[in-house]
């Protein structure tokens, strides 16, 4: 407790630069758990990069908090490169612009050229730009669906993909042996503009992105003249102007944005958590999917790697989970490209542990080969790029995770949510033209493979106190493994910590994830890598949606009096 104090009166004896950090330090004079909650440690630098509140302290995002993290990181560079390179994006959040500045000035300053955005642009916009400009790593400035007290710095390497456990283990050793006030080099912004160190990145890459995404359209054209009525929201993020393009391509004329939620705005006003896989944030756009009789509602996420479904059907409207679409997509693709003769020998679909094993008979159905890897889309990427040392790119159909992320091509290494707007609205037009909906495909679906129910449960722990009662959580059931579930015997369970499978030849590194198998059922435990949450998800299979969803509660109940939890 003595150094916390020192650190925070250190903080009150500088000069702050943002005088809105320094009101806030003034404000909790005194206050003993306020100043705990932000000095208690330092933002932790994960294989995400950093994510945290808003606000003044070492374990809050702030200029000082992203400025030594780069420094960190473009230490980690200079070890591992002759000249590196690095580019820089941000999306819609509050001081998402200037982090982005800051950062750049820093690896400016560092001897790094930055090619920066010079407007809000996706997630995967930022994996782009690091390929097609052959940089060193990139950054983009985002905390993706958290609330708008949040932001985030993810941290990308030379493939356009998350950083990995190493080069974010090399630059938290870094954060560490670095002061956020004395250690950072730092150059002025409009003079390194001027001597070409920071460069603003040309309308050409972003065209270029936004023509390389058209290239997987797997039915050209079909969208033309399909009547398709679309209602758009961007969730206020970085979507709008890429999605509505690429859409506008592709031939869909009739597409109404939502109003509250068309331009960029941090606080997010009509959705506090932004998030398409939360019935609220969802909630504007299915009001106008009503008032319009529109065919299919999309929303993207704040940086637009994520992208939620819903239509109208019966005349109400039912949402599609990341599960079901991804579900969907597998089919309408394999459907597609056989069909049109284009699939390949030997095809692969990639994706993460805890998404639906629905996927696993859609691909049986097909002769898909299905790659189940560690949650993160950079586990998916490292999959791509496997095929790609083998000349074997082309077998790749489509990488997805339950929660709305989806890609399609090698183009990036990151989840693409204009790429999925753009093939959903594909789909949908596929399906329009035989008098369905996705929502009626999907029921077929069902009744072909089986009534599956994927659900997840987060359990929120802030603070300090909450991260250690989540890590006891984690030891407890590891110290005393489950041996039933809701009258059900576990018949299998793996430890990804200790148990790391090798998956397309990429071997997995540890995970602190718990997975339990009953029969056709099975329940995953993991804490977030970007929350302070505990995630279950519940996989079940049943013959119909009643006796699913019995099974999971029963699940639920039994888990939640085991950890000693509640919703």
């Amino acid at each position: 407790m003595p150094q916390i104090q020192e650190e925070y009166r250190r903080w009150m004896g500088q000069q702050l630069e943002d005088e809105a950090l320094a009101q806030e330090l003034r404000s909790i004079e005194g206050r003993e758990e306020e100043i705990n909650d932000r000095f208690y440690t330092d933002l932790e630098f994960g294989t995400a990069g950093l994510r945290g509140v808003l606000g003044a302290g070492t374990n809050r995002m702030n200029i000082y908090t992203v400025r030594r993290a780069t420094q960190a990181y473009a230490d980690v560079l200079k070890e591992r490169f002759t000249s590196p390179t690095a580019a820089v994006a941000y999306d819609s959040r509050i001081n998402s612009e200037l982090f982005a500045r800051e950062t750049a000035r820093v690896f400016a300053a560092n001897g790094i050229k930055t090619y920066l955005y010079g407007e809000l642009m996706p997630t995967p916009a930022l994996s782009y730009a690091v390929r097609e400009l052959g940089c060193s790593a990139g950054i983009n400035i985002t905390a993706s669906h958290n609330p708008s007290k949040y932001n985030g710095y993810k941290a990308y390497d030379e493939n356009g993909c998350q950083i990995t456990g190493e080069t974010a283990n090399a630059v938290m050793a870094r954060i560490g042996a670095t002061d956020l006030f004395t250690g950072v080099k730092l150059c002025d912004y409009d003079k390194a503009l001027a001597e070409g160190s920071i460069e603003i990145i040309q309308e050409a890459l972003i065209q270029k992105f936004l023509n390389r995404v058209l290239e997987e359209q797997v039915n050209p054209g079909i969208c033309k003249g399909a009547g398709l009525k679309l209602v758009y929201t961007p969730l206020n993020g970085a979507g709008r102007r890429s999605v509505l393009t690429v859409l506008e391509r592709m031939g869909i004329s009739d597409i109404t944005v939502v109003p509250e939620q068309e331009w960029p705005d941090g606080n997010f006003p009509t959705c506090p958590y932004p998030n398409p896989e939360i019935l609220q944030a969802m909630q504007k756009g299915l009001e106008l999917v009503e008032k319009l009789g529109a065919d299919l509602l999309l929303a993207t996420d704040p940086d637009c790697d994520r992208v939620g479904t819903a239509v109208l059907q019966n005349g109400a409207p039912r949402l599609i989970t990341g599960n079901e679409m991804g579900c969907l997509l597998i089919d309408y693709i394999a459907r597609s490209r056989q069909r049109n003769g284009t699939m390949p020998e030997r095809p692969v679909v990639v994706k993460s542990i805890v998404s639906t094993s629905m996927a696993d008979a859609i691909c049986q159905e097909y002769g898909i080969e299905v790659r189940n890897t560690l949650t993160g889309f950079k586990y998916i990427g490292e999959q791509i790029a496997k095929l790609e040392e083998t000349g074997e790119e082309d077998r790749y159909l489509l990488g997805f995770e339950e929660s709305y992320g989806y890609l399609s091509g090698g183009y990036v290494r990151d989840k693409d949510a204009v790429d999925g707007s753009m093939l959903i609205c594909e789909m949908a037009a596929w399906y329009r033209a035989q008098g369905k909906n996705l929502g009626e495909a999907l029921d077929e679906m069902y009744q072909k493979f089986g009534r599956y129910l994927n659900q997840v449960d987060s359990y929120t722990f802030e603070g300090a106190d909450g991260m250690a009662r989540m890590a006891g959580i984690m030891e407890g059931l590891r110290k005393e493994p489950l041996k039933a579930l809701a009258g059900e015997a576990v018949t299998a369970v793996t430890d990804y910590e200790t148990a790391c499978p090798d998956v397309g030849g990429v071997k997995m590194p540890p995970a602190n994830v718990l997975a339990y198998v009953m029969g056709e059922s099975s329940v995953i435990v993991r804490p977030s890598g970007t929350e302070p949450k505990l995630k279950i998800y519940y996989s079940v299979k049943a013959a119909g949606l009643e006796e699913a969803k019995a099974q999971k509660a029963a699940f639920q109940k039994d888990i939640e009096g085991v950890l000693g939890i509640a919703k």
